[in-house]
């Protein structure tokens, strides 16, 4: 068996165990793809940011949550660049990474913010009755129908196709009592993978929207801080025409309800996106990885 570092970084955030925790393993070359499922199993991070080399681009990433892989990660994204610059192993430049969607775009600032391309937003309109997804999050259909006339339900994909469920205030987007079950349902009759709900309501005045994120279909209950969530529903709302014209930056905020504040910016002309964020390392330190044929698991971290 060998050993591999792995770290746990907080993403999205500017003090640790705040914002949104991903694994990020810096050297996964020679890892089988059951090594690397495993190893995020482990690690327990609703997504694990691998690095790898790319012929296409300067690294390579591929994301695993628990349970299976995922073709882009924004909060692990970040929390991988974020990582590699700490260390001395990228410098504050513009770089590219080779992901499942394609070659993309960062850039790493001096201070440690990473901005990561997310690419063409995809949002398409979906026909799902309004009083079905209210009942999967719990909340009375008057909050989904006051601003549902002007933001259409819709799925937004900048990576991770979301549903997009605007909610009038944030009380009751506060109040929702979510039904993980009913939730999938929706997700799979919308051809999503997770909902996202989200305020124009917000806590902070900086703040243009508040988030929350439900994906049990791919194993999270309620994600943090949600980059490719934040990416879509920016565009989305720029694309409808929701924004006001003074607003350049949208600036998202989630994860209060998980006492994991964070911070998600976002760049985006309704169709394209870039999200932005810092990140913190909280945990370093060395996996043992069982040998590719050795059924047995990680046995220390």
């Amino acid at each position: 068996m060998e050993t591999r570092q792995a770290l746990l970084v907080d993403a999205f955030a500017a003090e640790p165990m705040t914002g949104n925790p991903a694994g990020v393993v810096p050297e996964a070359e020679g890892l089988t793809d059951d090594q690397l499922q495993a190893i995020a199993n482990e690690l327990g991070a609703s997504e694990t940011a691998f690095v790898l080399p790319s012929e296409d681009a300067d690294r390579r990433l591929r994301y695993f949550t628990p349970e299976r892989e995922v073709d882009l990660c924004g909060h692990a994204t970040v929390a991988a660049h974020a990582a590699l610059f700490e260390r001395g192993a990228l410098a504050a430049e513009q770089c590219t990474f080779e992901t499942a969607r394609g070659v993309l775009d960062a850039e790493v600032k001096p201070d440690g913010t990473v901005w990561m391309e997310q690419g063409e937003a995809d949002i398409r309109e979906v026909d799902l009755p309004l009083a079905d997804v209210a009942d999967a999050l719990g909340a009375d259909v008057a909050t989904l129908r006051d601003v549902g006339a002007d933001l259409p339900l819709s799925v937004g994909d900048t990576g991770f196709p979301w549903l997009l469920v605007p909610i009038n205030y944030f009380e009751h987007l506060s109040g929702l009592d979510p039904d993980p079950a009913a939730i999938e349902a929706c997700c799979e009759a919308a051809d999503a993978m997770g909902l996202y709900a989200f305020t124009f309501d917000t806590i902070s005045g900086e703040s243009t929207l508040h988030g929350r994120a439900f994906a049990p279909l791919a194993g999270i209950a309620e994600d943090p801080v949600t980059g490719t969530a934040a990416g879509a529903c920016g565009a989305y709302v720029r694309r409808y025409g929701a924004l006001d014209d003074t607003i350049e930056q949208v600036v998202v905020e989630q994860g209060h309800f998980l006492d994991r504040p964070g911070t998600v910016r976002v760049d985006t002309d309704g169709t394209e996106a870039w999200v932005g964020g810092r990140a913190v390392t909280t945990l370093d330190g060395s996996l043992t990885v069982p040998d590719a044929e050795d059924d047995d698991g990680i046995i220390e971290i």
